[in-house]
């Protein structure tokens, strides 16, 4: 009986095998289409190989390493037709589903009503991950209130910050006259302007798209920091008004951001943001800025220490007198998360010294903290690499 079954098997393969092998693409499909809707595949945008019934240019129809019976990994399949992204997609800002290889995860692979065969309209695709920029504002910007997204950023990859189509301040020039916003400033010459400084590209409670948290001088008016027109603000009128902040910055490690004389405003704008902290956008955006390479290395390892892109939960943002300003001690910042581990772990603290280095033994001794690709954070193979840079003897 068992053998009778292998050799059914064997002719219902050949049979289909052979049947495959005789019929073109198109017809081939027609057996697919004995198991999958039709429908599902003539919408109103087709991908050509849908559409030509050749469902075994990206299929295998009997086995596969790969999810959905594809020939290869996803983002490899695309790239094998769309040859000319896959070289800009390693270039300059990169969206993350596209670094990901996450090509369907906005993508329909075989038909779709959307334009770009995208999985839904433009803006529907893009705040089913940005979810935290769908909001109703008082006041919003054309642009975003039609859904239209892509009159200002690029899906893939761009050049510039926040997948911008251009420089941020000529973005705006594209729409908005120079001479028009320098009457609305006050006679300021708008295109020397920082104009996400003060406006939300999206929307606003406000009106003219000024962001909800005001800086108080900014609020009350212009003379409490501008000395005259064309007189910068420097760093002293900040601190003038910021004493904590002046203290933390004469700290052993400190944020010392040159940035035309006033470090402040590398971070935070001094008239207007989203947050009471003026900060000019998230922390992971913030500090990304001047720390990429830090942000970059962490999405590129295989284990990851969990980031809630507040940096300030192991950091201080001005200055501390710890090293790589961290809030408190190394391990005393490691117990706030992982207090358990305090109790049992390897000796660690001022009386543990670390024969590698001479130096204090602490949890970043043994762990990377910004990513690795050993498990628990290893910074080599835990089993026996390891251990044995400090205990070769044994």
């Amino acid at each position: 009986m068992f053998t009778q079954s292998i050799r059914g098997s064997i002719f219902i393969c050949a049979t289909l095998l052979l049947t495959l092998t005789v019929q073109g693409p198109a017809e081939a499909a027609i057996d697919c289409f004995s198991c999958h809707d039709r429908a599902a595949f003539q919408k109103r945008l087709n991908h050509d190989p849908a559409a030509e019934g050749d469902c075994f240019a990206c299929h295998n129809p009997h086995v596969a390493r790969f999810e959905g019976l594809l020939q290869e990994k996803t983002r490899d399949l695309c790239y094998s037709c769309h040859e000319d992204e896959a070289g800009e997609h390693l270039q300059g800002f990169v969206h993350a589903p596209v670094t990901r290889g996450e090509c369907l995860g906005c993508h329909d692979p075989h038909a779709s009503n959307h334009d770009n065969l995208l999985n839904a309209r433009s803006s529907e695709t893009c705040f089913s991950c940005h979810d935290s920029l769908q909001r109703e504002y008082k006041y919003s910007h054309a642009p975003y209130a039609k859904g239209q997204c892509d009159t200002c950023h690029q899906s893939h990859q761009s050049d510039f910050a926040y997948l911008l189509t251009k420089d941020a301040e000529d973005l705006c020039f594209n729409c908005h006259s120079g001479s028009s916003l320098q009457n609305k400033h006050a006679g300021f010459p708008a295109e020397l302007g920082k104009c996400g400084s003060c406006h939300n590209p999206h929307g606003s409670d406000r009106p003219g798209l000024v962001r909800n948290a005001l800086h108080a001088p900014y609020a009350d008016g212009c003379a409490d920091c501008h000395a005259g027109k064309g007189v910068p603000v420097r760093i002293d009128s900040c601190l003038g008004c910021h004493p904590d902040v002046s203290e933390q910055m004469s700290s052993s490690h400190n944020h010392l951001v040159r940035y035309e004389d006033n470090g402040c405003i590398a971070c935070h704008s001094p008239h207007a943001a989203d947050d009471e902290r003026l900060l000019k956008g998230s922390e992971r955006h913030v500090c990304g800025t001047c720390h990429e390479a830090t942000f970059k290395r962490h999405e590129e390892s295989a284990y990851k220490h969990e980031m809630t892109d507040a940096c300030n939960d192991c950091h201080a943002p001005h200055g501390s007198n710890h090293p790589a300003m961290l809030a408190a001690p190394i391990n005393q910042v490691c117990n706030n998360c992982h207090g358990l581990h305090g109790s049992f772990t390897h000796p660690i603290g001022a009386d543990v010294f670390d024969p590698r280095t001479g130096q204090m033994m602490t949890c970043a001794s043994c762990h990377a903290t910004k990513g690795t690709d050993f498990a628990y954070h290893s910074r080599q193979e835990r089993k026996k690499a390891l251990c044995i840079e400090c205990h070769a003897t044994y």
